[in-house]
């Protein structure tokens, strides 16, 4: 676990990092930060498969859902103005997805539930935030700032 606490974090502060460069289109960055979240939910699904089996299952389910989601994105231009009028919001609905799951994996953890609080909190202010002002580097901002709080709090439950 203090892996993926250590991996979270850092993949927090990359998100973080990219939007401040200013390199990235708003369509990759989004991609970005969904393949990150991805990978996050792909490790902590190996992580817990020995103690919580369905949530293992949840986390491997929504990560390759979110995996195919990130590289379509990603790697196809000509999709993302079919997806332009969602696209702000599906990076909110993964982390309110996210949260929701992360509430249901980590009942028995002293920090959990606030790890899922965080993700729907941030998942809703990140789509109120996209539908006022649809600034990616906010947007990517939200997603490392959960990534960030997600890790420490993995860190400080062990």
């Amino acid at each position: 676990m203090e892996l993926v606490s250590v991996l979270s974090v850092i993949l927090g502060i990359l998100i973080i990092a990219f939007p401040i460069m200013g390199v990235i289109a708003a369509s990759d960055l989004i991609g970005l930060a969904l393949l990150l979240i991805a990978i996050i939910l792909l490790i902590t699904g190996v992580s817990i498969m020995d103690y919580n089996t369905s949530g293992a299952i949840l986390d491997y389910f929504l990560g390759i859902v979110m995996l195919i989601v990130s590289l379509i994105i990603i790697f196809n231009p000509n999709f993302f103005p079919f997806l332009a009028e969602i696209l702000l919001y599906l990076g909110g609905i993964f982390l309110i997805i996210v949260g929701v799951v992360a509430l249901i994996n980590n009942r028995q953890g002293r920090f959990g539930f606030w790890i899922g609080i965080a993700g729907i909190l941030l998942g809703v202010i990140y789509i109120v935030v996209g539908t006022y002002i649809s600034d990616p580097i906010v947007l990517g901002t939200l997603i490392g700032v959960w990534l960030i709080i997600s890790g420490i709090l993995k860190f400080l439950d062990r």
